[in-house]
């Protein structure tokens, strides 16, 4: 299946959902209209991510939208998920893409580095993510990314999809987009909030408005 990558990017956290009602509060998001679900699990055995990818695989095909798993193309190949998500201590994008084949999504975090990801389309990144200048519980301690960086990021890569992430709430989502990136990647902001579904369709009315 072919994606669409933009929109809203939902990434999971284990410490902001109950393992007892993870899939379920995912699948909210989903009904609130989150484009992409990313499994981020930094703390559990790999069993176990194993066995919640495979059941979060189930939901997001019902939804047609791309699981992508954070950090590691080996569990990626055995959950049979959409796609990996590397950052600055995983691999390389060429042999991940050898290994997984160009079926697979691959997305890198550039975190303020325009240059990073510069390098991440040329070697065949499917999308990249820069950081924002505000603060984020998920990252503390992380040097802001000035919006002039995303602007310049859309001028100086042209061909493939590029998020936002860190502290972005709906009501702050207008100042993101305003830089021109293509879509909004969010952990807290849905993960942390009472309502997932809510929550997803706040950002979804904001990056998509309807018609006046």
């Amino acid at each position: 299946m072919d994606f669409e990558i933009k929109g809203l990017y939902v990434i999971t956290d284990e410490r902001l959902i109950p393992r007892s009602s993870f899939c379920e509060t995912v699948e909210r998001s989903l009904a609130g209209g989150a484009d992409i679900v990313q499994l981020r699990d930094k703390t559990s055995p790999r069993s176990d991510v194993v066995s919640l990818g495979k059941e979060l695989l189930g939901i997001t095909k019902r939804y047609g939208v791309p699981l992508i798993i954070n950090d590691s193309p080996e569990i990626m190949m055995e959950i049979k998920a959409d796609g990996v998500h590397l950052g600055e201590d995983d691999p390389n994008i060429i042999p991940t893409r050898k290994r997984l084949g160009n079926g697979a999504i691959i997305g890198v975090s550039c975190y303020g580095s325009l240059p990073r990801g510069i390098h991440a389309e040329r070697m065949g990144a499917d999308y990249v993510v820069f950081g924002t200048p505000w603060a984020t519980p998920t990252k503390p301690g992380r040097i802001p990314t000035p919006f002039e960086t995303l602007v310049e990021a859309k001028t100086a890569i042209t061909g493939i999809p590029i998020f936002a992430i860190g502290g972005i709430f709906p009501h702050n989502a207008v100042q993101v987009l305003a830089t021109g990136v293509d879509g909004i990647a969010v952990i807290t902001s849905v993960f942390g909030s009472d309502d997932p579904e809510k929550a997803s369709r706040d950002f979804c009315s904001v990056l998509d408005p309807p018609a006046v």
